[in-house]
């Protein structure tokens, strides 16, 4: 599906619009996990039901983890740390999360599991974790390529502590956190390399919601207890509201997302970072989900703007900078290509088709270039199902709500 985004610059009226967004991706993911993992069952109002979580979710029932739903609430019935089924093959497809997450959970179970994916995943980084996992005891098999997907792991707890390098994802520490729980004592985790926090601070806020004591202690983090089933509200994602605060700061709109209020999500920082923004150098380091949403506005913007500290998404769902080097040289956008990030310089787009390279982020974000631009066409759109079936459907509502006389 092709998108032909609406230029609606100059068109619309300052009234306060509020617009619905799925709950958060990274907030639902978790939550999953650490139910799955208590004694007992958890009730989770407001989950996302994107592809990614329902591929989660897929992956928990098939360790026979009981589920049901209604609307948006997940009600699921915890394991206690120990699946009922030991073997079984389970397929991640694109989902990054369940990717990193799984793999820590079923390296402190007893069994044998087969983790498959999606040709795309496969690039992924996930090495960093493996190793970590093996220096407790797990065993890994792998089908193709050392080290990465798709293989066999067998769980085995044979240490108290490990340590893991999250230069490349913070996600491989959230992944043994989540998880050592399931140890039955305490566990350690030491950290090497550096990252952003927002999401190890989201981490951990929600593992001491639901029972957990994790302690820090300069770069190694202590967890101990276990987790007890409650209910949990979820918060609208944050990185799906970003989009339609980002819309604003280049059309003068007046959209809001409620429910961002003190959130632990980090990408809500980026919403905050938008206000007095008008190009300059912005370290996307802490949001760097957001780095596509920034270069795709930066057109707009005062100044010429550097993105800085994003060297890690070129191995996401696509190589991200090259996309946003790409897509902005099919506009007639000047940018200048950097290994961690891009440089980009005011300018007045012209029409064009851009590429997705079969990513959400991708789609969502250079479609808000297309809010100020003529003849701007997002190809295979369909892709934002991955975490926003109803992204585009939301933005010709509230394009319509916003120009209509």
């Amino acid at each position: 599906m092709n998108y032909a985004v609406k230029n609606v610059y100059g068109k619309t009226r300052g009234d306060e619009v509020y617009v619905n967004v799925p709950g958060s991706k990274s907030i639902t993911a978790r939550a999953m996990l650490i139910a799955a993992a208590a004694d007992g069952t958890s009730t989770l109002h407001g989950a996302q039901f994107s592809d990614d979580c329902r591929t989660f979710l897929d992956c928990l029932s098939a360790l026979g983890i009981k589920h049901r739903y209604d609307g948006n609430t997940l009600e699921i019935e915890g394991c206690g740390g120990k699946p009922a089924i030991t073997s079984a093959t389970l397929n991640v497809g694109s989902a990054g999360t369940a990717a990193r997450f799984l793999p820590a959970f079923l390296s402190f179970c007893d069994g044998a599991y087969k983790l498959d994916c999606s040709q795309q995943m496969k690039g992924r980084p996930v090495g960093a974790l493996i190793a970590a996992l093996k220096t407790l005891g797990a065993h890994f098999e792998f089908s193709e390529e050392e080290n990465s997907y798709p293989f066999t792991v067998r769980g085995t707890l044979a240490a108290r502590d490990t340590e893991v390098d999250v230069t490349e994802s913070s996600q491989f520490l959230s992944a043994l956190l989540i998880s050592a729980t399931c140890a039955g004592r305490e566990f350690t985790v030491g950290v090497k390399g550096a990252h952003g926090r927002r999401y190890i601070d989201m981490t951990i806020a929600m593992m001491r919601s639901f029972g957990a004591t994790v302690t820090e202690s300069g770069t190694r983090f202590t967890v101990s207890g276990a987790y007890s089933p409650r209910s949990y509200n979820i918060e609208p994602d944050a990185s799906a509201a970003a989009y339609f605060y980002a819309a604003n700061k280049i059309l003068g709109t007046r959209l809001r997302v409620d429910g961002l209020q003190n959130s632990i999500q980090g990408d809500a920082e980026f919403i905050s970072f938008l206000k007095d923004f008008d190009g300059g150098t912005a370290d996307m380091g802490a949001f760097s989900d957001q780095a596509l949403t920034l270069a795709a506005i930066a057109p707009y913007l005062g100044k010429p703007t550097e993105i800085i500290n994003v060297r890690h998404i070129r191995r996401q769902e696509c190589d991200r900078i090259r996309a946003i080097c790409v897509n902005l040289a099919a506009m007639g956008v000047r940018c200048d290509e950097r290994e961690d990030g891009v440089k980009i310089y005011p300018s007045a787009p012209r029409p064009a088709h851009l590429k997705t390279f079969g990513d959400h982020r991708v789609a969502m974000a250079f479609a808000l270039t297309g809010l100020r631009s003529d003849g701007i066409v997002i190809e295979n759109a369909e892709v934002c199902s991955k975490t926003f079936a109803e992204y585009f459907t939301t933005i010709d509502k509230i394009t319509e709500i916003l120009t209509a006389s």
